[in-house]
């Protein structure tokens, strides 16, 4: 993608992962959809704005880390290797779910940090509601911190600051773009989403995420071939 300029190429990256990350099923999606059918668009939405902006925080959060680490050739080699193991775990997980969890798809570790953070804050606006279910996944954060080195590595972002921000801004577009879709769905089917909907939904995340680790499996190739003997 030489033909695009380093900013909208970090903003594009930034809003493709953002999306598809969005729509596993998880705690925000499932409070969209029960909070929407009780209390109407309105609430849903600001949900969905509070989860967005915590997301966008904490992806911002990820890219203060010194990602200019990842671009040293050995490092840059293994992050590569292990974003395609990455993609192609996640992938797989969403593509064979069975049943719409309720619990965070990054792991169930967080769920008791989200209950505390819940018992502590009592929120009481469906914004806060929306920040408190991302903030209490840690486990995104996580996951922020290793995409932030990964595109670092793969050239996908440029790891000075408007690079970063761009990026950071095309997460919080595409994370948005997917909650607004979610919640406009619920208005629209007064919340009757079936759960084999929202497992078609997650299993499209995951084709989406076995082709990239395909495409990332291809560009390790043909850099490998390049290289001289």
């Amino acid at each position: 993608m030489d033909f695009l300029p380093p900013t909208i190429l970090a903003a594009l990256t930034g809003f493709v992962s953002g999306l598809v990350l969005s729509i596993p099923v998880g705690p925000v999606n499932l409070t969209i959809l029960n909070e929407g059918a009780r209390r109407g668009f309105a609430w849903a939405a600001m949900i969905g704005l509070g989860a967005t902006t915590m997301e966008t925080i904490y992806c911002l959060l990820a890219f203060t880390c010194p990602v200019s680490f990842f671009t040293q050739p050995h490092v840059k080699a293994a992050m590569e290797l292990v974003g395609f193991v990455f993609m192609l775990v996640l992938g797989v997980k969403f593509l064979r779910a069975k049943t719409v969890d309720p619990v965070a798809p990054f792991g169930t570790a967080t769920a008791g940090l989200e209950r505390q953070l819940g018992q502590c804050f009592e929120p009481h606006s469906a914004f806060t509601t929306g920040v408190l279910r991302v903030m209490g996944n840690a486990g995104i954060f996580g996951v922020w911190i290793f995409l932030a080195g990964t595109f670092v590595a793969r050239n996908l972002v440029t790891p000075d600051w408007p690079g970063k921000l761009a990026c950071v801004g095309g997460v919080g577009l595409g994370t948005g773009t997917w909650f607004c879709c979610l919640t406009w769905l619920v208005s629209l089917r007064h919340g009757r989403i079936s759960d084999r909907g929202l497992l078609k939904l997650e299993h499209g995340s995951g084709l989406v995420l076995l082709g990239a680790a395909l495409f990332q499996a291809l560009l390790i190739v043909r850099e490998m071939a390049a290289r001289p003997h």
